[in-house]
């Protein structure tokens, strides 16, 4: 059981972008320009609206309590400050994330993805020859629960980077289920149905790397797309910015915070909320002169447990908007595909016609 829940699918194998990037290049390989995304460059305005800033502290306050709920139903975005993540340990995670794209290729290379795998280097949701591709690398790994990490991965890594790693998933996983007590409290659900399907819950790392690109307007560093998961915590990890969202049809740049995450709501958080809280598009740009790095932790449910519309939160008036499916059945149909927009959210709506049935 251990080793199916693992294989929950693979990804075309890719050129190294970074590798790319070094060589003196012009114009952007044919393969990397998107002329399917809008563009990258936005008119950025001191009007542009700001994401909502939560402070973990006062979360046990009725109002940042409201105003945690008010950013998961009208934002899906919120950036954390005073996480009570240490700050020493953070700035090791930076420092060791940046030393791993810094590996010379060969060492690079025992980490790379299998052909049958995802984790490793390289991208994920490549599914053919012709698809387009993100101009940015990327090092992906299941961190929790210890039983699914890779043996060919987690013992190859630099030593320092592995204990940084320990430490840090460990603090995220606290710090997730932490988030997902209070949105428990703000949808005024039972305790009990978030505890049951994310207590041991599946946490993977996805690092990004995006090097500078030579024309940033036809490229994208990772295309617009929902995340699949519970809930993301993203760490950026250079002052480089290029996070965008999509908030009522325009792209939105997020400035990150000095000592805060960006936390998103995923798919499987607007499936268990009943689409109370909603999961946003967001996108990755790149720029001409600077590389960006970031880290983005996703945690999601259990992998051998099913999950759907939490119960407490269904009644007759608010009948269940998407069916029950087995997580694992989930995320391997969804790395079957491709990544994009919040396409992959509809296969689990229920229609409207079985609901009045």
């Amino acid at each position: 059981m251990e080793s199916e829940v693992a294989k929950l699918g693979s990804s075309l194998l890719v050129p190294c972008v970074r590798e790319l990037a070094n060589k003196p290049l012009k114009h952007v390989p044919p393969r990397y320009i998107r002329t399917d995304e809008d563009s990258p460059i936005v008119s950025h305005t001191n009007l542009s609206p700001q994401v909502p800033v939560i402070d973990m502290q006062m979360l046990s306050s009725g109002e940042e309590l409201e105003q945690l709920n008010h950013a998961s139903k009208e934002w899906g975005f919120f950036q954390l400050v005073n996480h009570g993540v240490s700050s020493s340990l953070v700035e090791q995670m930076k420092m060791e994330v940046q030393g791993l794209f810094n590996l010379p290729m060969e060492d690079k290379k025992k980490l790379w993805q299998k052909p049958e795998d995802l984790e490793g280097f390289g991208q994920v949701f490549v599914v053919s020859e012709e698809q387009k591709l993100n101009w940015g690398d990327m090092f992906y790994m299941i961190t929790l629960p210890t039983y699914l990490r890779k043996p060919h991965l987690f013992p190859n890594l630099p030593l320092s980077f592995r204990e940084t790693l320990e430490a840090y998933s460990v603090e995220l996983k606290h710090l997730a289920m932490k988030l997902l007590d209070f949105m428990a409290k703000a949808l005024g659900m039972d305790p009990n149905d978030m505890k049951v399907l994310f207590e041991e819950g599946y946490q993977g790392m996805r690092m990004n790397y995006y090097p500078p690109c030579p024309q940033p307007e036809l490229a994208i560093g990772l295309n617009s797309h929902s995340d699949p998961v519970g809930l993301t915590i993203l760490l950026q990890i250079n002052e480089t910015e290029g996070l965008q969202i999509r908030k009522n049809g325009v792209w939105v740049p997020i400035k990150p915070l000095p000592n805060a995450f960006v936390i998103n709501i995923g798919d499987i958080m607007e499936i268990v909320s009943n689409g109370i809280y909603k999961s946003i598009e967001h996108r990755a740009t790149v720029n001409s002169v600077k590389e960006r790095l970031s880290v983005a932790t996703f945690y999601s449910p259990k992998l051998d447990g099913d999950m759907g519309p939490a119960p407490s939160l269904i009644t007759p008036q608010k009948p269940p908007l998407f069916r029950r499916t087995s997580v694992a059945g989930y995320f391997k149909d969804l790395f079957s595909r491709e990544l994009r927009g919040k396409s992959y959210l509809d296969v689990l709506r229920v229609q409207d016609e079985a609901r009045q049935v």
